[in-house]
């Protein structure tokens, strides 16, 4: 099996600081040694309505403002702020990416020609952004399939075929929730996209918001060739993804133990392997041969 992609999913955990943003590209490049990190792209006013927009949090201990606008303002970068994250991933030799939330969030980030851009779970049946992607970017696509029925899944699929593009889609297995408890992971629906998906679309993947890393290897062991998982320098940061996100440490063994089980893999080549052939003439040179 193919290594898997790992995937350190930053979102809005940079706190709105540019410097922590940058901390978290060169800790996810260097001591985790991920393949992508990946960010998050909203325009709030086009996103939320008024009422939403000037509603307080819901949660206002984690909130960055007066209002959850004024919260999601606050946290968002802009696209000269993207284009310094996407430099700086390069400069690190990691893969930039993005998710995007609106149509006008997919125009920006699709003009920094970035690999790879994701659709959360959230937007998946977003047919204007679904559409502007298809049409006008050309890289990967990559989309979740959170709070999506069976129906959905191949309706959006049957949409990629029909504009010609799934062979550059990505679908990802996925739980919507923060922290997901492991009964609600359900991972063997990784065995079930792949069932129905696995011709049709470039690649299967995981996406994952539960605690520990012991779930995403046995992903990969189902076939998971892309294992995203949010990422945090600091668990006990305030705001609501701190808490189901990986510190850098936990990111570092997912990423060894992910590619480790990949590697691993494997039928036997031949029936006795090199490395068994010394112990075989050590331990069985006394052993009654079959006829």
């Amino acid at each position: 099996m193919k290594s898997p992609v790992i995937i350190a999913e930053v979102g809005c955990n940079h706190k709105g600081e540019m410097e922590i943003a940058h901390e978290m590209i060169k800790t996810a490049a260097t001591y985790c040694h991920v393949d992508v990190v990946k960010f998050q792209k909203r325009c709030n006013r086009e996103l939320l309505s008024p009422e939403e927009y000037n509603a307080p949090h819901p949660h206002p201990e984690n909130s960055y403002g007066d209002t959850y606008g004024a919260h999601r303002e606050f946290l968002e970068l802009d696209v000269e702020q993207h284009r310094q994250l996407q430099a700086w991933c390069k400069e690190y030799g990691v893969e930039y990416s993005t998710s995007v939330w609106d149509v006008t969030s997919a125009k920006e980030i699709a003009a920094l020609h970035p690999a790879l851009i994701k659709v959360p779970s959230a937007c998946n049946l977003n047919k204007a952004l679904l559409t502007f992607l298809c049409e006008h970017y050309e890289g990967e696509i990559h989309l979740s399939f959170g709070m999506t029925t069976k129906e959905e899944e191949e309706q959006i699929v049957q949409f990629f075929e029909s504009k010609k593009r799934a062979q550059d889609l990505v679908i990802y297995c996925c739980t919507s929730g923060y922290p997901v408890p492991f009964e609600d992971i359900c991972l063997l629906e990784l065995n079930r996209l792949q069932q129905s998906f696995a011709d049709r679309v470039k690649g299967i993947g995981f996406s994952g918001h539960h605690l520990g890393i012991a779930v995403d290897s046995a992903a990969v062991a189902l076939g998971a060739q892309y294992i995203e998982r949010h990422y945090t320098l600091d668990r006990t940061w305030k705001g609501t993804d701190h808490a189901a996100s990986l510190e850098p440490d936990g990111v570092r063994k997912l990423a060894r133990d992910c590619r480790a089980v990949a590697k691993a893999l494997t039928y036997k080549s031949q029936d006795i392997l090199d490395i068994e052939a010394v112990q075989r003439a050590k331990l069985k040179k006394n052993q009654v041969r079959w006829n």
